[in-house]
C-alpha cells in the first residue's frame, strides 16, 4: 500500500488519528517543510510545501474538517472550542517509520472554517556541513575565516525559509569543542546540539533577544549565536559584545550582503562602530536541484548563453572557472518523473555570497561611503555574487539556469 493509499484509507474509514499520522509520515518522507490544511466551500484541500513550492496532495470531505482540526489542536495543546482567533502551538510526533518530528502549528479562522499550517522539523536529520549546503570557492574561504575569528559579528541574511538557521548551526557544529563556551538565543530552538547552552526566547513574558544577550554576556561566553537581530537594541548590544572580545553569529533580513550594510546603519549603529565590529556578511537563497532520475542535457538559446557570459565576465580566477573558455555551453534540466512528482526537481541547494569586511571596506563603512563605492571595492577584491555562484552551479548541472535567474532577481 502506497502512502497516498494509506491517506485515502484514513479518509474512507473516517479514522482521523490514523489520517493525521499518515499525512505526517507522507510529508516527512517527501521532504515537506509545511503542511497546509485549507477549508473551501465543498471540500478541504491538503497541500504540502516541497522544495519551496506548494503541491496539492488530496481533497478531504468537508464533513471531516472539524474532527481533523480538533485532532491537530489536541496535538498542539490548543483550545478546541476557540475558533474565532488564531492560535499557535507545538508538539512532537513519531512517524510510522520511527522518526521524530517537531511540529509548529498555527490556526487561522477563514470564511469556510479554520485553516491550519504546520511547520515540520525533522529531528532525525543531521546538520549538513558547508560542502553539503553548497558553500564553495571564495564564499567558503571567507565564511571559514569569519567563524574562526576570535571576535566580531558574522551575519547570515536572506528571506524566511532560505536556510539561514541551518547555515548557522553548520558553522557552530564546525567550531564547537570543549575549549569554548557557546551560547545560543533562539525563537524557537530548531536544533538541539550537545555542548551548547541553548536558551529559548519568550517574548510573551518579556524575555527578548536583547534581554537574553545581556544575560548571556554574564555567562563567560566565547561565542554567542542570536537567532535573529530584530531591533536597534539587540544590534547595539551585539556590537558591544563583539568589540569586547566575543564572536557573535546571527541572522538578519536583507536582500543581499551589500544591502545589509545599509540595513545596519538604518538601525542606528554608528558607521565607525559597524566597520570595527562586523567581519563577515553572508547572503543566501535556496534553489531547486534537478532530479537525478530524469536529468537531461540541452543546448540553451544564444540569448541565455550571452547572459551567462556577461554575468561571469569579471569572475575571479579563484573560482576555478575561466569565463573566456566557455565556448560550447550545455545546461541541464529535469524532464519530470515519478520520483520528483513530475516537477523535474528533487531537493534544494543554496546559492551564496560572502562579503569579507576587509580593512579597506571597513574604512569605507566608517567614513559613511556610498554603498556603490563599497560594492566596487568588494568586486575588485574578488567578491562573488549569488547570481555568479548560482550560474556556476547551473553549469555544473545541479540546478537550472531558470531557477538561478528567478532567485537572483529577488536579491535586487
Amino acid at each position: 500500500m502506497t502512502p497516498i493509499d494509506t491517506i485515502q484509507q484514513g479518509i474512507v474509514s473516517g479514522n482521523v488519528p490514523a489520517l493525521v499520522q499518515s499525512i505526517m509520515s507522507y510529508a516527512l518522507e517527501n521532504g515537506a517543510s509545511d503542511i497546509h490544511i485549507e477549508p473551501e466551500e465543498k471540500f478541504t484541500r491538503l497541500r504540502l510545501r516541497i522544495d519551496g513550492s506548494l503541491r496539492s496532495l488530496i481533497q478531504i470531505p468537508s464533513s471531516m474538517h472539524p474532527a481533523l482540526i480538533s485532532r491537530i489542536k489536541i496535538m498542539g495543546n490548543l483550545k478546541i472550542d476557540e475558533q474565532r482567533l488564531p492560535q499557535d502551538g507545538k508538539t512532537n510526533v513519531v512517524t510510522d517509520d520511527g522518526r521524530s518530528m517537531d511540529l509548529r502549528i498555527n490556526t487561522l479562522p477563514t470564511l469556510h472554517g479554520e485553516k491550519v499550517c504546520i511547520r515540520l522539523q525533522d529531528k532525525s536529520q543531521t546538520i549538513p556541513n558547508f560542502a553539503e549546503l553548497g558553500i564553495r570557492g571564495s564564499a567558503l574561504d571567507n565564511l571559514n575565516d569569519g567563524i574562526h575569528s576570535p571576535n566580531g559579528i558574522v551575519l547570515v541574511t536572506g528571506p524566511t525559509g532560505s536556510g539561514k538557521t541551518t547555515t548557522l548551526y553548520s558553522a557552530l557544529h564546525k567550531i564547537n569543542n570543549d575549549d569554548i563556551n557557546i551560547m545560543t538565543l533562539e525563537d524557537p530552538v530548531e536544533y538541539q546540539m550537545p555542548g551548547l547552552s541553548q536558551s529559548q526566547i519568550k517574548t510573551d513574558i518579556d524575555y527578548t533577544f536583547a534581554d537574553g544577550l545581556r544575560a548571556a554576556l554574564r555567562q563567560d561566553p566565547d561565542i554567542i549565536m542570536l537567532g535573529e537581530i530584530r531591533d536597534a537594541e539587540t544590534i547595539e548590544i551585539a556590537v558591544k559584545a563583539s568589540l569586547t572580545g566575543h564572536l557573535v553569529l546571527s541572522t538578519i533580513h536583507t536582500n543581499s550582503a551589500i544591502a545589509t550594510i545599509s540595513r545596519i546603519l538604518d538601525m542606528g549603529v554608528k558607521p565607525y562602530l559597524m566597520g570595527a565590529a562586523i567581519t563577515t556578511i553572508e547572503a543566501q537563497r535556496l534553489t531547486k536541484k534537478i532530479c537525478i532520475h530524469c536529468k537531461e542535457a540541452y543546448k540553451p538559446d544564444e540569448s541565455v548563453i550571452k547572459d551567462i557570459k556577461a554575468h561571469l565576465e569579471n569572475l575571479p580566477a579563484s573560482e576555478g572557472l575561466d569565463p573566456h573558455s566557455l565556448h560550447d555551453i550545455w545546461l541541464a534540466r529535469g524532464k519530470g518523473c515519478e520520483k520528483c512528482g513530475g516537477s523535474g526537481y528533487k531537493g534544494r541547494v543554496g546559492i551564496y555570497e560572502v562579503l569579507k569586511i576587509s580593512p579597506e571596506i571597513a574604512r569605507l563603512i566608517s567614513s559613511n561611503a556610498k554603498i556603490s563605492e563599497i560594492q566596487d571595492i568588494a568586486k575588485k577584491q574578488g567578491f562573488v555574487t549569488m547570481l555568479q555562484d548560482g550560474i556556476i552551479k547551473a553549469l555544473g548541472g545541479l540546478t537550472t539556469i531558470q531557477e538561478i535567474f528567478e532567485k537572483a532577481n529577488k536579491t535586487t
